[in-house]
């Protein structure tokens, strides 16, 4: 089974969305998505309203999903990280024991050449259109990675 591990800062709103995603297009039986946090603020919590909204309305429901930290456990556990930001890397790879971890970390726009910009922007204080924003991001590379994964 190959296991994936979306990452954001909370928990609540981006990598949610990402594990959502990722998860929906992928089989079960092959595949293993979750997600964390490299902060603690939202331990436990249900993804953010409108990250559930988002994910809703693109009939994909998050809403049983619940924040966790990253944990140095998860290098053990999974075969790719992927991460939401430059920030979210720095605090990754801070953890990582050995280079064998380091290698298991990647942007996640770094997986999609066609976009310049690989930092899916945090939602958090904005509307629901910076939900959506972040959702067609993460659905065009989740495309990608789903594709390269079940192609290896």
């Amino acid at each position: 089974m190959t296991r994936i591990l979306m990452v954001c800062l909370g928990n609540i709103c981006r990598s949610p969305l990402a594990h959502g995603i990722l998860a929906s297009k992928l089989p079960t039986d092959h595949f293993y998505v979750d997600s964390a946090g490299t902060a603690n603020y939202h331990v436990g919590d249900s993804p953010d309203h409108r990250s559930i909204a988002v994910a809703k309305n693109n009939g994909i429901d998050i809403s049983a999903q619940r924040g966790r930290q990253f944990q140095v456990s998860d290098f053990d556990t999974f075969d790719y990280i992927y991460v939401m930001d430059p920030s979210n890397f720095e605090n990754v790879v801070k953890l990582a024991r050995n280079t064998n971890d380091i290698v298991k970390v990647k942007l996640i726009l770094e997986m999609d050449d066609s976009i310049t910009e690989k930092r899916v922007p945090d939602p958090y204080y904005g509307d629901l259109s910076d939900f959506e924003y972040v959702y067609e991001l993460l659905e065009g590379v989740c495309t990608k990675i789903s594709q390269s994964l079940i192609d290896n």
